[in-house]
Order: C-alpha cells, then sequence, then structure tokens
C-alpha cells in the first residue's frame, strides 16, 4: 500500500495509510500512516464494532492533517 500512497501522493492527493505491521510500515516509508496493535487483517477492529471502527477512520483523517513529516508513523492507543 505505501508504494501506491506514494504515487497517489504523487499526483497531488493526501493518503494515510492504517497499519497493523509497525517495522513493514517502518521500512517502506509511505507518506504518513496511523498504527494500531490490531491482529492480522482486522486494522479497523472486530467485525460490528462500529466504535472502534470510528475511532480508527476519523484518526486516520486527523493524521491526514496532523503528520507533517513524509514517512511519519502515528501510534494510535485504541484498545482491541
Amino acid at each position: 500500500m505505501g508504494l501506491i500512497q506514494r504515487a497517489i501522493e504523487g499526483e497531488g492527493i493526501s493518503t494515510v495509510g492504517v497499519t497493523i505491521v509497525r517495522k513493514f510500515t517502518e521500512r517502506i516509508m509511505p507518506p504518513r500512516s496511523v498504527y494500531v496493535n490490531f491482529p492480522m487483517g482486522r486494522p479497523m477492529g472486530r467485525a460490528r464494532d462500529d466504535k472502534t471502527q470510528r475511532a480508527v477512520l476519523l484518526a486516520a483523517l486527523d493524521a491526514l492533517h496532523s503528520i507533517k513529516e513524509p514517512g511519519a508513523i502515528q501510534d494510535l492507543s485504541i484498545e482491541w
């Protein structure tokens, strides 16, 4: 996803990724990302857990404005 994010950003569209594998994201260095300590395959939370999914989404959207340094990863404190 990070490589796709870079291509999209190159066209002038801001992006943010939600990652659950921080070490891979650190290597790929997408333009901006948020990290959640969730199980593989569940970056937005449990199925039908609207509250958590909304919290992750809103935090990711907020990161579009708050992350200023390219390649930065913001750790979210949202609990599984």
